[in-house]
């Protein structure tokens, strides 16, 4: 019998964790590099447990560009640093839920993020939201080359900014040829060196001191809070694009709904609350708007900061291995969208890697230099706009309307199947949930008249959440009649007991 999303296995030992891990063993002799990129992978294909899905997500935020981003809130927004703190929690946990619950479309379709949001959007209605992805991962695989440049150049100071700007693209590169499993792997021991130096980055903090003002540099100012929340928010559903893509190969009896959700929120709330705290403290220890990462070796001593900051080389390498992974699905789904049979092999997906790689490298050395945090401040606003009312669109589809049952063979016919072409009611929430923000906005680039009647504060992201999601339930439920034909529910169709 198909397991309803609302239900879940779990990791106590159970027979579906023992089919998973039987899953796990035959995976053993599959070629070492990936052979799949947005196809449905066959039952016998599955392998893993969600628990692998912390060490996927911890990583993902360990690196130094989540450390800056904990540093907007002193340096750009001007908070304190209990208010600081109260704005990343805040953020993280309400924006940590939204990026877990895509976590579990993974297992139970089989399918890339993209790929299922041919669901709620038509075949080729996806993209619009599908360029946006590709260039959000260029964008982050971009700005963490910089920040992971700059992390090996604390450690040999002489090292040139473009010659480590390659290094690390090179290593995620690497990790990105060899595919899922590696990305996987790769992530979990940087996870289990990370841990011990993270607790010794605040140990060496405490030990060096903090200066007598620390409490009292910065304030609270309305405007000011909510942009630092805005941005944990979206630090957390930035991943929503991609983070079913990393658990897709698990099976749907040992990765349901609950696993796949704690594993990835903990995972990932865990290491952006760290990261950003440090990011924090370090801000409020050095002059206003001083580079956080170069500040790690006067303040941890010259041997714990190197080795710091060596760590953050290497988490910067395996999770932008993420960044282009998800952009190399992204892009084939985008080429797929109109060349119904095209799949790349392995060696046609190893180039298009190359390709972006190349492209994201000579990108990342155009901001490599003083204005780097004033364009990532930019970067990170814009896209906050954008994919606001896409997560509610896919959540409630998934989660509300459809309740997981979807026609997968649908996403990769030509016509979209039942889904269609386009699914303009779809679309026209979406253009709505993004055209209401524009009052709201608050960026430097532009401010909307709202938000500068509130002095500057920014509910756009609360605004679209607010209409699209009742509007949506709306136009969805009205279109469904045409999709009444009976079929077998997805879930049997990928291979479940």
């Amino acid at each position: 019998m198909a397991q309803s999303p609302g239900r879940s296995g779990n990791d106590s030992g159970t027979a579906a964790d023992q089919a998973a891990d039987r899953t796990a063993e035959q995976s053993a002799g599959q070629p070492l590099i990936e052979q799949h990129t947005i196809e449905v992978i066959p039952a016998h294909e599955r392998f893993g447990r969600p628990v692998s899905l912390f060490g996927i997500w911890f990583n993902a935020s360990l690196g130094p560009l989540t450390v800056i981003t904990g540093a907007l809130g002193p340096q750009v927004f001007g908070l304190d640093f209990l208010w600081s703190v109260v704005a990343l929690l805040l953020g993280n946990l309400a924006g940590g839920v939204l990026m877990a619950l895509h976590s579990a479309q993974g297992p139970q379709l089989g399918v890339p993020q993209m790929v299922q949001s041919r669901g709620q959007f038509g075949i080729r209605g996806t993209i619009l939201v599908v360029a946006l992805v590709l260039v959000m991962y260029v964008g982050f695989f971009a700005s963490t080359l910089v920040t992971g440049a700059q992390s090996l150049q604390g450690v040999w100071s002489g090292l040139p900014t473009t010659p480590a700007i390659v290094l690390v693209s090179v290593a995620g590169l690497v990790i990105t040829v060899f595919g899922y499993r590696y990305i996987h792997v790769s992530s979990a021991w940087a996870t289990y060196a990370f841990i011990p130096l993270t607790i010794a980055v605040f140990v060496g903090i405490l030990v060096h001191g903090l200066p007598g003002d620390f409490l009292r540099v910065g304030g609270f100012g309305w405007s000011g809070f909510l942009g630092a929340v805005s941005v944990s928010v979206l630090w957390q559903i930035a991943y929503a694009p991609y983070v079913s893509d990393y658990s897709r190969y698990m099976p749907a009896t040992a990765a349901g709904l609950r696993g796949t959700f704690w594993w990835s929120y903990a995972g990932s709330v865990l290491s952006s609350v760290l990261m950003m705290l440090i990011g924090i403290v370090i801000a409020l220890m050095i002059k206003p708007g001083g580079d956080v990462i170069a500040a790690l070796n006067p303040i941890l001593g010259s041997t714990l900061g190197r080795i710091v900051l060596l760590g953050f080389f290497v988490v910067s390498a395996t999770s932008n291995a993420l960044n282009l992974y998800g952009a190399v699905l992204t892009a084939v789904t985008a080429v797929q969208t109109f060349a119904e049979r095209w799949l790349p092999t392995p060696g046609v997906r190893a180039l298009l890697a190359t390709g972006i790689a190349l492209f994201s490298t000579a990108l990342a050395a155009v901001f490599s230099g003083g204005s780097f945090l004033a364009n990532y401040e930019n970067f990170i606003a814009v896209l906050q706009y954008f994919f606001i009312p896409w997560t509610a669109i896919n959540l409630i589809d998934f989660y509300v309307v459809r309740r997981g049952d979807y026609d997968v063979a649908s996403f990769f016919r030509s016509d979209g199947g039942i889904y269609g072409r386009y699914s303009v009611g779809a679309i026209g929430v979406y253009l709505v949930g993004f055209l209401v923000e524009v009052p709201f906005m608050a960026t430097t680039m532009y401010t909307g008249p709202i938000a500068d009647a509130l002095g500057g504060t920014d509910l756009s992201w609360v605004v679209s959440l607010v209409v699209t999601v009742p509007l949506y339930l709306l136009v969805a439920r009205r279109g469904r009649e045409r999709e009444a034909a009976p079929r077998e529910p997805v879930l049997a169709a990928v291979g479940e007991d």
